[in-house]
């Protein structure tokens, strides 16, 4: 497998107990559907190699403690401490409607109420606050919230999103 085809799930920040359990960090919206997983990729010297889980309890703030099968000590898991955890691509639940993965829309054309076709999703820029679908209009960059106010609609046959842009913010763009 290649790297594109992982997504990130999270971290691992330390150990906890005594028994080679740690504790993580999941970076997802609902913690409640990772309880079941079976592995995880853990990213060790640039590759992604599959740690197998025994238990996975959630605690609060998207942390929960694992388990791995044959870390039974703190001695065993300390080199844990700090890696970023991985899951396939293929292992995500399809979404339908206005909902979807940010990888998933790279590449959709963007259409705009009221200036049509504005280009195409280059990527989707994850920042603190606010993510922001990066569009390529012809060499020019447009950056639009994605809230559910703006978007409208997302058609996954015709790979397009149509949008409704808040008033003068595509005109700051390709003016």
């Amino acid at each position: 497998m290649l790297k594109d085809d992982f997504y990130y799930l999270g971290r691992i920040l330390k150990t906890y107990g005594n028994k080679g359990q740690v504790m993580i960090h999941l970076d997802v919206d609902d913690p409640l559907e990772y309880l079941q997983m079976e592995s995880v990729y853990l990213d060790l010297h640039g590759e992604r190699i599959p740690f197998f889980i025994e238990s996975v309890e959630l605690k609060h703030n998207n942390k929960a403690v694992l388990a791995f099968q044959d870390f039974t000590s703190n001695e065993d898991s300390e080199c844990l401490a700090g890696l970023e955890m991985y899951l396939p691509i293929s292992s995500l639940p399809p979404l339908s409607g206005n909902r979807f993965y940010y990888h998933e829309i790279t590449g959709f054309k963007v259409i705009d109420s009221v200036y049509g076709d504005i280009g195409v999703v280059e990527n989707v820029l994850e920042l603190p606050h606010q993510a922001l679908l990066q569009i390529n209009n012809g060499g020019k960059e447009i950056l639009i919230p994605v809230v559910d106010e703006v978007i409208s609609q997302v058609n996954r046959e015709q790979k397009t999103l149509n949008i409704k842009a808040p008033e003068g913010l595509i005109a700051i763009y390709l003016d």
